[in-house]
């Protein structure tokens, strides 16, 4: 099992990168199961690294 700081730094440092995208592609990039990449996002939008937004159906996550 991965931590979550672990996973935090493995997703940091995907989108540092690699720029915008969406927590699918993430997950799917750097191997990291789903619920582990969405603990690593709560995790960086609770430090305030993170802009998320939404348009449509689509949720896209970036590094402030």
């Amino acid at each position: 099992m991965t931590t979550i700081g672990t996973a935090a730094g493995t997703v940091w440092t995907y989108l540092e990168a690699n720029g915008v995208s969406s927590a699918t592609r993430i997950a799917k990039e750097t191997g990291l199961d789903a619920k582990n990449v969405q603990r690593a996002l709560g995790w960086l939008a609770k430090e305030g690294k993170l802009v998320i937004k939404t348009k449509g159906r689509t949720e896209t996550i970036s590094l402030k």
